[in-house]
């Protein structure tokens, strides 16, 4: 029942079954604050008072004469709601539905049968009526004993004949009564035949369990009939293995589920067993069990009172299966969201902010579900101070910008001497309540300019005076729109697909297509003037595609959004296709197929690498040896030992050697942290193998013809993690076709590699001896 101290229910109405032409009493018993006025509603339409049905002195609902409907006259069925009233508000007592007791035809009749003594007989009958029929079973017009132990009646209508011996064979009728008329249904014979031959049977499991949607304290009732010789055990087992239980549990005749009493926790799948005694075989039947539960407070609604201006918050939490539906009411009307009224935590929550005298009243909460309904309530009282200022006056709104609208407003009509400030409350026109948000403004201050608004959007705006004891009602809302702008330049990134193609990536901005937009693509090599374009893009699409592009070009990209209000600043970005045609033509595919005298270079390039590789690591041994720390390894000076002499070390050609594909950043981010070598210690350590002054004897190898792979790459292994360095560091790597030396610049400065190239000595000292029988 409600819980509200100035009006409650006591007793509320049930659903019930009356006899047409006999009186209907609908129970209505209402505690509150006198006077209490009590009125009836019939289908949600109020029930006038007339001789046909009058209202008893405690608010219950008498109908003399239930009528179905005949002819012109109205029929008495229907859902009914009890209505109360007083000075505090109106609550509605919960649904309670009225139906005429009927009987219908039988639609099943019991069948002939015929069984072997010993064996087991069925009979079944079915039929519809209101309140639902008590079955009952005559065999040659006389009652059934039920104290027959062989003899098992299921309140289903279903006849069971176990052990069956031949004074059993007879005419069997099935008698259905209820308030409303009783039914016998036709005969059907039962036959009982000699003996039967006592071979053996499988068992078998002739009537399984129904599926079946109950209420709570119902009785269910699940059948399982099994035959088989031997006679076959029966048991029972839930499917999802949970125990069955034992109280409120029998087994009816030699099989039969009875759960009395059900609850929710009963529902489950029900699995009928017969087993072969003494062995594993066995015969499997199941059913369902739905156990619904009309909704039930867990939480009512309390009453509250807040002063006015505030918010204020009724809970209402309800469970029952399936889960219940709530709504509320207030003062007997369905409540929905919208302006001050939010539903919250599906509907169990309900706000009302910005609370004035029209609030104030008594609150419903309405809880539902297909197996009944409840319902709760509670009263909010808003405390309203005297002499507060009432709301202010002429609120208008002017758009100043895309950003930006200037608010104005004029003084209350009354007590203003007390204001201390007035609070404007914001929001999207199309956002819900509790998205608004507040600014604060100063009493002697009657406009204000709104700012970090959202452009082409509807706002609305409404103001309160603030006093020391509350707040004033709110003003009448208003609402602007702000201007419109060109959209903001996308952010645009750009990547090399291959040798004359590009990829472009951005941001969607599905918001341009509302407002007529989207965008526009340019681009030209930059060389040239004029641009290819516009190529228009919808404003939900991410990428696009350059194809068929020059080589050789650096292109100019340009990516701007536009709108109704025009086109947005562009986003440029230059970008070079001649890095991707370089690298692919330094890396061509790799051609293998040596002859024999390339396949000897080979393997002596083999061994000269393991030489090398060997030496490299001893200096590394002995650089760690003397503090070094790094991993790079400068080994400049073990080159020129195994080198032919050299000249001086101004006029060396500082070119880079990228070893084994090593990238110089990669190894820069390995000795980021460690000390420069000490270089008079490097010279201690590995002295220079030429004279200063000396000239250079070293021959310079034409870089078109290239080692080939296999020299490249076997020779190399050994001296991973080797490198030289001197001059800058430039990123290289080593392709496939093997090291090739980057020219020197024009004015003889140190050499460096290009993108994609990979650095060598000039005079290639790593494969010359190779080819001189070292």
């Amino acid at each position: 029942f409600g819980h509200s101290a100035e009006l409650a229910f006591a007793m509320e109405p049930s659903d019930d079954v009356a006899v047409p032409g006999q009186p209907v009493v609908l129970d209505c018993r209402v505690e509150g604050t006198p006077p209490v006025q009590i009125t009836w509603r019939k289908n949600g339409v109020e029930l006038p008072e007339s001789t046909h049905s009058t209202l008893l002195a405690n608010g219950s609902l008498m109908i003399r004469h239930f009528r179905l409907q005949r002819g012109g006259s109205a029929s008495d069925e229907g859902d009914y709601e009890c209505v109360a009233q007083n000075r505090f508000g109106l609550v509605v007592s919960r649904k309670a539905r009225i139906q005429a007791a009927t009987m219908s035809d039988f639609h099943v009749h019991p069948q002939a049968a015929v069984g072997e003594e010993g064996g087991v007989a069925r009979f079944q009958c079915q039929i519809h009526g209101l309140p639902k029929p008590l079955i009952t079973w005559e065999k040659n017009r006389v009652p059934i004993d039920t104290d027959n132990e062989r003899y098992t009646l299921l309140p289903k209508g279903v006849l069971q004949i176990t052990g069956l011996r031949a004074e059993d064979s007879g005419i069997f009728h099935c008698v259905a009564s209820n308030i409303a008329s009783i039914r016998i249904s036709h005969g059907a014979r039962l036959t009982v035949s000699g003996s039967g031959s006592g071979a053996y049977k499988e068992p078998a499991i002739l009537v399984g369990p129904e599926n079946l949607t109950l209420t709570v304290h119902q009785t269910a009732v699940l059948e399982c009939v099994a035959t088989g010789n031997p006679r076959p055990i029966v048991s029972w087992s839930r499917l999802d293995g949970r125990p069955i239980g034992v109280e409120g549990i029998q087994v009816l005749g030699t099989g039969n589920l009875i759960i009395s009493d059900v609850t929710v926790q009963h529902s489950g799948v029900y699995v009928c067993a017969a087993n072969r005694p003494g062995t594993r075989v066995r015969r499997t039947a199941q059913g369902r069990l739905v156990v619904q539960a009309p909704a039930e407070f867990v939480q009512h609604p309390q009453s509250i009172s807040r002063p006015a201006g505030t918010t204020a918050m009724f809970t209402c939490q309800a469970q029952g299966e399936p889960p219940p539906h709530v709504t509320w009411l207030k003062n007997g009307q369905v409540l929905g969201p919208g302006g001050h009224v939010r539903l919250k935590n599906n509907n169990s929550t309900l706000t009302i902010s910005g609370i004035g005298p029209e609030d104030e009243a008594i609150y419903q909460c309405v809880a539902e579900n297909s197996a009944g309904s409840s319902q709760a309530s509670a009263r909010l009282t808003v405390l309203w101070a005297e002499g507060l200022p009432g709301p202010p006056r002429n609120v208008q709104a002017v758009s100043v910008s895309s950003t930006e609208v200037r608010v104005s407003w004029s003084e209350p009509l009354a007590n203003t001497k007390e204001i201390i400030g007035y609070v404007l409350h914001i929001r999207k026109a199309a956002d819900p309540p509790e998205l608004e948000y507040q600014e604060a403004v100063s009493k002697s201050t009657f406009q204000h300019l709104v700012s970090d608004l959202e452009p082409s959007t509807a706002y609305s705006f409404y103001i309160k005076a603030y006093t020391p004891r509350g707040a004033s009602s709110a003003s009448v809302p208003t609402l602007a729109s702000t201007l419109g702008e060109a959209p903001a330049p996308p952010p645009l990134s750009v990547r090399v697909l291959g040798s004359s193609s590009l990829q472009l990536l951005w941001e969607p901005w599905p918001r341009l297509a509302q407002h007529e937009g989207g965008f526009k693509l340019f681009y030209r090599p930059a060389s040239k003037t004029a641009f290819t374009g516009p190529i228009l893009l919808p404003g939900t699409v991410s990428s696009y595609n350059l194809s068929q592009l020059d080589p050789t070009a650096v292109y100019e990209v340009k990516l701007l959004a536009y709108n109704q209000h025009g086109d947005g600043n562009a986003t440029v970005r230059f970008v070079s296709l001649r890095g991707a045609s370089e690298r692919t033509a330094l890396s061509p595919p790799c051609d293998c197929r040596k002859d024999e005298t390339t396949n000897q270079t080979s393997t002596t390039g083999i061994v000269i690498g393991i030489h090398i590789g060997v030496t490299c690591i001893i200096f590394c041994v002995l650089f760690l040896l003397f503090g070094q720390r790094g991993r790079v390894l400068l080994c400049k000076d073990v080159e020129n030992q195994l080198s032919p002499p050299q000249g001086p070390r101004s006029q060396r050609d500082p070119g880079i050697l990228a070893l084994n594909g090593v990238r110089w950043g990669e190894r820069g981010q390995l000795g980021r942290d460690e000390k420069h070598v000490d270089m008079k210690e490097l010279e201690q350590l590995f002295p220079p193998a030429g004279a200063a002054g000396q000239p250079d004897p070293r021959p310079t190898q034409d870089a078109a013809a290239p080692a080939s792979c296999e020299e490249t790459q076997l020779s190399m292994l050994p001296l991973q993690g080797c490198g030289l360095m001197e001059g800058r560091t430039t990123e290289a790597t080593a392709p496939c076709s093997g090291l090739a030396a980057a020219p020197p610049p024009p004015d003889g400065g140190p050499g460096l590699l290009s993108e994609g190239q990979a650095a060598r000595p000039a005079a290639a000292p790593i494969t010359q001896p190779a080819r001189s029988g070292h």
